[in-house]
């Protein structure tokens, strides 16, 4: 059934009358950045809204640190470790919120502090760590067919937990003590979408890169924010900016050689800079 929905894709894409459609890589970044765009675009609504943009840069430049537990483990593909690392990571923030009485910055920097230094201590060890810096700027040029069913895996349940927790998820950014009057564990949604963030945020390194993952969770919320007028126009336009930039910003990369994680940013940016000037002339 994959197969055969793969093999149709190729067929479909590589018949277009561009240059780019008639590689294979470039026809599976395409199909990722379809699948992950909404996907980020999604997750940017709840982030901007919540005021976890320093979160997600935490749980991003973490993943050395479950680098090099994988390498500790003896790991050839170090994503398990860098996925339990990052959940881990996200239920260390919340207990070190509770029971050391800091606010939200201040926990996630000193966690983040510690994590990303231990990780570059492993990983330095010997002077090797110039092999891990492809995580800094990801490759999405380089996701196989595997990778694609992967994230198309990882869209469908994370999609599924969306619809579960977006309404406690609202009202908890509209009105925290009205959410924590109005159920009784009014922050296990938080915490699930933390987890739910943080799966995403390291599953999405290998291709777009630690240096720029947050930016692409960020700008287009952003963007939207600027065009939206309620709450279905916020979700809704922030899919449509991730979708438009990520294609232009893959196929930009293509013909500029250029890395395709930071186009993508690049052109976030640019759709950023015009719905703000938008919004500031009437």
């Amino acid at each position: 059934m994959i197969e055969s929905l793969l093999a149709f894709w190729h067929r479909a894409v590589s018949s277009l009358p561009f240059e780019w459609a008639g590689y294979e890589f470039m026809r599976l970044a395409l199909l990722a950045v379809l699948l992950i765009s909404p996907l980020l675009g999604a997750l940017g609504t709840v982030v901007v809204a919540n005021r976890m943009a320093f979160f997600s840069e935490a749980v991003g430049h973490a993943a050395f640190t479950g680098i090099a537990i994988g390498v500790i483990l003896g790991l050839a593909d170090p994503m398990w470790s860098m996925i339990g690392f990052a959940l881990v990571l996200t239920l260390a923030i919340a207990w070190v919120r509770r029971r050391g009485g800091l606010s939200s910055d201040t926990a996630i920097g000193l966690v983040m502090a510690f994590t990303v230094s231990l990780g570059i201590v492993i990983l330095s060890r010997g002077g090797d760590f110039a092999r891990y810096t492809n995580f800094l700027i990801g490759d999405m040029l380089a996701i196989s067919t595997r990778d694609v069913v992967w994230l198309a895996a990882l869209g469908a349940v994370s999609a599924g937990l969306f619809l579960v927790f977006f309404n406690r998820l609202l009202l908890t950014t509209m009105s925290p003590s009205l959410a924590r009057s109005r159920t009784k564990h009014a922050g296990a949604a938080e915490l699930v979408f933390a987890c739910l963030l943080a799966v995403v945020v390291t599953c999405a390194l290998p291709w777009i890169g630690i240096l720029v993952i947050n930016a692409l969770l960020i700008l287009p919320a952003a963007a939207a924010r600027n065009l939206a007028r309620n709450t279905a126009g916020f979700f809704g336009w922030s899919i449509v900016v991730a979708l438009v930039t990520g294609m232009v910003g893959l196929i930009a990369s293509f013909y500029a050689s250029t890395a395709t994680g930071a186009t993508i940013v690049l052109a976030s940016m640019a759709v950023y800079l015009l719905t703000l000037l938008r919004r500031v002339v009437p």
